[in-house]
């Protein structure tokens, strides 16, 4: 048995409860998590009632902790590795609890200089900002990934423009977009994260509450080239409108959450949707230990909530709110009493 914090019914309540753990099938591996992160989508899920197959339900998609058993067939994985995935929206497979069984599809081992709270920061957040700039044009604004020399620096004199750069995938966004030669970087965000996004490679920072007309005012003050590529990593009806107002004929928007606007004539929409975005499995089994540990990518600031998985109930309510800015929040499900 095991400790677990279960979504009892849709609409329902959360509560602390033992549960049996699973055992690993073919292709996977169980994870005692010693670190889970929460996302906007969690409290969505409570609050709308999508994404999971049943109830009573554990939630969560950013798992890092310890490999204690594996499955079938499973060669490249042992008990005893480090390692961090994006949970499935199964109710059995969620993060928010002891031990948890993942595919290896979905898996990357930790690099030694990094603890598990720091990695819990990246799966979904991460995945949704691979998958929004290098998918292809239905679901992301389909440019070359970086995961070869040649394609590193790629964009170089293209700009971009991120709107919600402090946000966790915005963050994400503008690491991609430095590794993939995009300059300059324009992002809008609040003054006061100026500094530490230009430290991961923001070109420019703009006031986030700024107008559209204002905002490309001054994106032309900074760029006279034109903008084809917009990351919307917010994606409410007034970025997205936001979005298709400063792509230049021709360009495409990708916005994280269902679209909600149409288009101009001329102008490209995509949709890669937080919550509905799958893991790259060649991106994690191949190349995001190197990501990590060349420092291409770093994981985001973080929170530790007190009390495990109990602690998780008010982080959601703190996201919902709105009273959390750059950082994760992030639960020890092993120190649940």
């Amino acid at each position: 048995m095991q400790k677990a914090l279960l979504l009892n019914s849709k609409y329902g309540n959360f509560v602390v409860s033992d549960i049996p753990r699973e055992s690993p099938g073919v292709g996977e591996v169980l994870i005692k998590v010693q670190s889970a992160a929460l996302n906007p989508v969690d409290w969505k899920i409570q609050r709308f009632g999508y994404l999971i197959d049943g109830y009573p339900a554990v939630l969560g998609s950013d798992i890092a902790g310890d490999v204690v058993e594996v499955g079938e067939g499973v060669s490249d994985f042992q008990k005893g590795d480090r390692v961090f995935s994006q949970a499935v929206f199964k109710k059995t497979r969620g993060a928010f609890q002891q031990y948890v069984v993942a595919s290896t599809s979905s898996l990357s081992k930790i690099p030694p200089k990094f603890s598990y709270d720091e990695v819990s920061t990246l799966p979904m957040a991460l995945t949704t900002a691979f998958a929004g700039l290098y998918k292809d044009p239905d679901s992301g604004l389909g440019i070359t990934p970086p995961i070869t020399e040649e394609a590193r620096g790629k964009y170089a004199n293209t700009p971009i423009v991120i709107l919600g750069g402090s946000s966790s995938v915005g963050q994400y966004v503008i690491q991609f977009a430095k590794l993939s030669g995009f300059s300059p970087i324009i992002v809008t965000a609040s003054p006061s994260h100026t500094d530490s996004l230009l430290e991961i490679g923001a070109s420019n920072v703009i006031d986030r509450n700024l107008s559209t007309s204002s905002l490309s005012e001054e994106i032309g003050k900074i760029t006279s080239k034109p903008i084809h590529f917009v990351f919307d990593s917010i994606a409410l009806a007034e970025t997205q409108q936001t979005a298709i107002d400063i792509i230049s004929p021709g360009g495409r928007a990708v916005v994280v959450l269902p679209a909600v606007v149409a288009p101009a004539e001329g102008k490209y929409l995509s949709k890669t949707n937080a919550g509905h975005v799958h893991p790259i499995p060649t991106f994690y089994r191949e190349h995001l230990y190197g990501f990590l540990e060349k420092g291409f990518i770093t994981p985001n600031r973080f929170e530790i909530l007190p009390n495990g998985l109990a602690g998780i109930v008010e982080g959601l309510e703190r996201l919902e709110a709105n009273r959390v800015s750059r950082l994760k929040l992030v639960a020890r499900p092993q120190e649940t009493l």
